[in-house]
């Protein structure tokens, strides 16, 4: 309803003109109709499943094989601090 979405408007702090939401009230009805609908299949048959198809891994066994030294892994870092790279700050501290 109106007030359903005027309800949403208000918590999620969203500013939605008087069109939008009407609009948005069909919406969600529509959606809540739906679910409705859905709730109500007999499903008792069913099996339960995570995914349409089966999953199958297409990776290669994760084993281990040689790799860089860590000099090799750090020879071309900008800076270094303790074997670690060294890189710019992006966040503000809080």
């Amino acid at each position: 309803s109106r007030e359903e979405v005027e309800h949403i408007d208000r918590l999620a702090e969203l500013e939605f003109s008087e069109e939008e939401k009407e609009k948005l009230a069909v919406q969600l009805n529509q959606i809540l109709e739906h679910a409705g609908r859905i709730s109500q299949l007999d499903i008792k048959d069913v099996p339960p499943t995570s995914h349409v198809l089966p999953l199958t891994n297409v990776f290669r066994e994760d084993e281990p094989r040689p790799s860089l030294s860590l000099e090799e892994v750090l020879a071309n870092a900008a800076e270094v601090l303790d074997n670690c790279f060294l890189v710019p700050q992006i966040l503000e501290e809080g």
